[in-house]
């Protein structure tokens, strides 16, 4: 039997994620699939860091990230860096997954190869090009050119068939997230990260924990502040909760964040935390607030409350 050869293509700390247990069920099914795997590094050390944690290891990395980077950039970066590899593996078929400017780029560069695109997570819909911004249309434009679809929900295929999508190309596969959570979770683990193995003990907690996460291209400016200054105002009215807020390095968000907050007793900003970190903290805390969409469906596993 011709095994089938496919190139999983991603860059970013959520691509890279949930496309780990995909990897890994190729790896299973190795008799009839031959998967290669090609990095973009949209996000460097985030990237690296999800790659170590899943033991992934790339046959291809492009590295195109720079600092404070431009959508331009990452889109001519990818679509410069793919060709030529697509041109030497000539894969049975790409998958990308989700809706960032990575997928997009490697389901175009796939497209102008006549290279068939497997999309996973295909379907989500805000019907607003601008909110999520790039990502809504990344994620239009991606299932405009792809072949097969990965859909987490049943809300997804609908929406796919709304835009003439043949049902026949349309699986409801259910979020791989969930399936990266759970290969986490069943490690004992102890936190990493300083502050939190100080402040925030492990298995068990007895306090109040507020997860923040803020970092969307849309919040960027004026949101932000406002952001910041309602986590400021519930840290004062709540002394007793402790609030955890791992602040992306972007400029656009660390600068504000650590002057508007940097000096609130209890509130802990850290670095971006490994995935391990990450999970458990999500598991302890009582309440998450954030403009993630892949956190809201992390932590819908443990039922916490998840607002925008």
């Amino acid at each position: 039997m011709n095994r089938k050869k496919i190139l999983c293509i991603f860059g970013t700390r959520p691509e890279a994620i949930k496309m780990a247990p995909v990897i890994k069920e190729f790896r299973v099914q190795s008799s009839e699939f031959k998967a290669k795997v090609c990095v973009t590094a949209q996000h460097r050390n985030l990237l690296d860091e999800m790659l170590e944690i899943f033991s992934v290891k790339p046959d291809y990395d492009l590295n195109i990230m720079m600092e404070n980077q431009s959508l331009f950039h990452i889109t001519t970066s990818v679509l410069k860096h793919l060709e030529p590899i697509l041109k030497k593996e000539k894969p049975d078929m790409v998958l990308v997954h989700g809706d960032t400017t990575t997928t997009f780029a490697a389901a175009l560069a796939s497209y102008y190869l006549k290279i068939p695109v497997g999309h996973v997570e295909a379907g989500l819909r805000s019907y607003d090009k601008f909110n999520p911004y790039p990502e809504e249309i990344n994620r239009r434009l991606t299932d405009a050119i792809s072949d097969i679809y990965f859909c987490p929900t049943l809300t997804a295929k609908k929406a796919l068939l709304k835009e003439n999508i043949n049902p026949k190309n349309i699986f409801i596969t259910g979020n791989s997230v969930i399936d990266a959570l759970y290969m986490i979770l069943k490690k004992k683990h102890g936190f990493q990260n300083t502050v939190l193995k100080k402040h925030f003990p492990l298995p068990t907690s007895h306090f109040l924990l507020i997860l923040i996460t803020a970092h969307r291209r849309e919040n960027f400016g004026n949101p932000l502040k406002n952001i910041c200054n309602a986590i400021k105002k519930i840290s004062r009215e709540f002394p007793d909760c402790k609030i955890v807020y791992p602040v992306h390095p972007n400029p656009n968000i660390k600068i504000p964040v650590h002057k508007i907050l940097g000096n609130v007793e209890n509130v802990y900003l850290v670095p971006p935390l490994n995935y391990s970190d990450f999970a458990n903290l999500i598991k302890i805390s009582y309440l998450i607030l954030t403009d993630s969409g892949g956190l809201q469906e992390e932590a819908h596993l443990w039922e916490n409350r998840c607002l925008l």
